[in-house]
């Protein structure tokens, strides 16, 4: 199609369409700093050599869990881990660790560099299980908003060519919620691409609609039905261009763009449900 300024900024800026966003955020940090004192947690792991290049684990009460990793959203320029700790108690009382993943934000790490910073995290994580109390051949990476768009570049990678000690199916599964999978649309979004900085040729490149996906890994989808109609097609795309891994999308009635990343945590949710169907395929 041919995308417009106003089109897009009116479809992709999530934040402008949510006008209690400033309080979803509060409630988020102050959630997310309650499980901190709450719970056994390993703070600020490093992962890589860069400043942002933490991680926070909440292990599983028994060696041998699988492992959740979750990768938050902001657009890939703002957010925090920190802000989403409140997603890992109910995983970890079903039996999962969780880790929560840091990384560069832009303008000043590029969005190739933000994905190779989440393939070293999984990496660092399938490296490390057995030190740190999970079976690494048990990974399931979940990720909302531009997180969902690393979870799928995360699907697409060949790992034994980003580093040779590491198996190919490093990731067992995949959990996408209102992901953005085609970048093309954020060319014509000043308010995101300012700090993107993409050009036609990178869009096409780091958008997961156009790589395949690289194992038979299974993909879950979600996006909340108060999105924009954007977000919406992006969720559909991605089921479509990868229909050989898809596994379902889970409907998600009377949520937006930042409440159904609540459901995450939401043990009465068919979120959550999807989440730990996936952590115990393996």
């Amino acid at each position: 199609m041919r995308y417009t300024t106003e089109f897009c900024e009116r479809e992709y800026n999530a934040r402008a369409a949510i006008p209690e966003h400033p309080q979803i955020f509060a409630r988020w940090a102050e959630q997310a700093a309650a499980v901190r004192a709450a719970r056994p947690c390993q703070l600020d792991l490093r992962y890589g050599a860069a400043a942002a290049e933490t991680l926070d684990l909440f292990p599983a009460e028994r060696t041998g869990a699988p492992l959740l990793v979750f990768i938050h959203g902001g657009y890939w320029r703002s957010l925090d881990k920190a802000d989403f700790s409140w997603i890992a108690p109910p995983y970890v009382d079903h039996g999962a660790a969780v880790a929560l993943v840091n990384y560069g934000l832009a303008p000043a790490t590029p969005l190739e560099e933000i994905v190779r910073q989440v393939l070293r995290a999984l990496a660092w994580l399938w490296r490390n299980g057995a030190r740190l109390g999970f079976e690494s051949n048990r990974i399931v990476v979940c990720g909302h908003s531009a997180g969902g768009h690393l979870t799928a570049m995360a699907m697409a990678v060949l790992w034994p060519v980003f580093a040779p000690d590491l198996p190919r199916d490093l990731v067992k599964g995949g959990l996408a919620v209102s992901g953005l999978y085609d970048l093309e649309p954020l060319l014509y979004a000043p308010f995101v691409n300012t700090d993107l900085g993409l050009d036609a040729t990178r869009a096409r490149r780091l958008s997961p609609i156009h790589l395949p996906p690289a194992t038979d890994a299974p993909l879950a989808t979600a996006v909340g039905a108060l999105e924009s109609a954007e977000f919406r097609r992006q969720n559909a795309l991605i089921a479509q261009r990868w229909p050989q891994v898809f596994l379902r999308d889970v409907p998600m009635p009377g949520t937006n763009h930042l409440t159904v990343c609540d459901e995450l945590a939401n043990v009465a949710s068919p979120l959550f449900d999807c989440a730990l169907d996936l952590l115990r395929r393996y």
